[in-house]
């Protein structure tokens, strides 16, 4: 038995193993499917995959609960694809390398899965039991949650027939979420000029690592270096000086993850070599006096390179530099409703050099429609000015809470019975999937849990084994207390 496999609870965590040892990064979630539909149906149990690749499996009641509310658990296939720059690892073909440390459980060098293996596992461990006691039960397992909420767009009215929700895709035990933040993609195409490298000059990859990253929701708040904007800032104050001229730039990977490092090639005359060496020396030391509370580990470094055959335009590379460096990021407003909660944010997630244009991804996400639809207008105006375009794609909406939800008081009443101590009820700045489930169920009731999980969208994310146990106990409790049908 391995170490995981060991651990409590064990059907939860022997699952877990199992997830982690089948690929499934966003958009290739499809043999981690195929897996739990041949079990299930090895189970005796009803699969259903439907248009868009979402499972449904639905099982029976326990005996003498054939008469409460039909429960759906939901979670999401999908992981966040992650790792350090050091890293060897393939997310569509290499299992993740888990490992227990202590109380927590890591992976070595990429994202964990934790965010929302753990949940998933948790319903299949359940579906896979005799002796838990629960009413008429319900999966849902939707795709692509990390990269576009594909899955939750596409569930439709008559698949489910259940009136109550568990999302289990919450990252810090003791708290009860009630409501979400909804979002939007916005991508700046910067249309780009070319022209050769001057003659006389050395080509150099300056790249900012180290940086923690995390969730572009659940961090924002925290003050964390996002790669993107510190490489944007160097060169808004350096380019001119000493006479940079810009081949690429490239940072992050992912919209909704901070980012944790950046790059841009750049040539500089021979004879500002020296000169470039000491500025970024000089500006390494400013950011980690000004970080060092959040990011201990950041470095900037500059690397030898191959001189490119050409670079921006100065035109070009001025109307770049400055866009990138007034671009909001971080948290544009917190909640006036819901204390120490983010209200509106936004992440300058990924930028990518293509042949005619730079494109710059950013996920903008708040509680309230008009907060996005301001931050929306603001990135419009931004494109106005610089010449650029922007679009805006793939919105949702958010999750409204719901003070008077009876699931939620039963969560609530089953956790203060157990640990004797009172849950905290929460708003998330995250998107979470049940605002897109209310449009096809309006009138279902939902709530989400889940364990302590720490650093999700980013290698260093980890779980907290005592918290996996204390939410399996909370959600075996919540199933058995589930309230008849009317």
């Amino acid at each position: 038995m391995s170490a995981l496999s060991s651990l409590y609870p064990q059907p939860l965590w022997q699952w877990f193993e199992q997830i982690c040892a089948i690929p499934h990064p966003s958009k290739h979630e499809q043999a981690l499917s195929q897996h739990i539909q041949h079990w299930a149906r090895d189970k005796g149990l009803t699969v259903v995959e439907d248009k868009v690749g979402n499972l449904i499996i639905k099982k029976p009641a326990t005996p003498g609960f054939e008469n409460r509310k039909v429960v759906v658990i939901q979670a999401h296939l999908d992981m966040v694809p992650q790792k350090n720059a050091d890293k060897k690892h393939d997310f569509t073909t290499d299992p993740i390398d888990a490992y227990v440390d202590g109380d927590w459980v890591k992976a070595r060098g990429t994202t964990l899965g934790a965010d929302n293996g753990i949940g998933m596992a948790s319903a299949l461990a359940i579906l896979g039991s005799d002796e838990i006691k629960h009413g008429p039960l319900e999966v849902l397992l939707t795709i692509d949650e990390e990269a576009g909420m594909t899955g939750a767009f596409g569930v439709e009215s008559g698949m489910l027939d259940a009136e109550i929700l568990i999302n289990t895709d919450s990252e810090q035990e003791g708290e009860i979420y009630m409501g979400c933040a909804g979002g939007v993609d916005a991508e700046f195409a910067v249309p780009v000029k070319w022209q050769a490298a001057a003659t006389g000059v050395i080509a150099f990859d300056l790249s900012v690592t180290g940086l923690k990253g995390g969730h572009s929701g659940v961090n924002i708040h925290l003050g964390r270096g996002n790669a993107n904007k510190l490489l944007a800032r160097f060169l808004a104050d350096n380019t001119t000086e000493l006479e940079l001229a810009i081949a690429s730039f490239s940072g992050g990977s992912l919209r909704n993850a901070i980012p944790r490092e950046a790059t841009v090639t750049l040539t500089v005359p021979s004879a500002k070599l020296s000169q470039l060496q000491q500025v970024v020396a000089k500006f390494e030391a400013l950011l980690q006096f000004e970080l060092a509370a959040v990011e201990p580990a950041l470095k900037l470094s500059l690397a030898e390179v191959v001189t490119p055959a050409q670079v921006l335009t100065a035109e070009t590379q001025t109307t770049l530099v400055h866009l990138l460096n007034i671009c909001p990021n971080g948290v544009m407003r917190m909640s006036d409703e819901v204390e120490g909660v983010t209200e509106t944010s936004l992440n300058m997630g990924v930028i990518s050099t293509k042949t005619n244009s730079i494109q710059v991804l950013c996920l903008i996400r708040s509680l309230i429609d008009s907060g996005r639809e301001q931050v929306e207008s603001m990135l419009s105006s931004l494109a106005l000015l610089a010449g650029a375009e922007v679009k805006f794609s793939g919105a949702y909406p958010g999750w409204k809470p719901n003070p008077d939800s009876p699931v939620m008081a039963i969560v609530r009443d089953t956790y203060q019975d157990i640990y004797n101590k009172a849950p905290v009820i929460m708003v998330i700045h995250a998107g979470l999937e049940c605002g897109l489930f209310k449009k096809p169920y309006p009138d279902m009731d939902m709530v989400s849990i889940g364990p302590t999980i720490r650093f999700p969208h980013g290698p260093d994310e980890m779980v907290n084994i005592t918290t996996v146990g204390q939410y399996w106990e909370l959600l075996l409790a919540v199933l058995e207390r589930i309230p008849e049908r009317a």
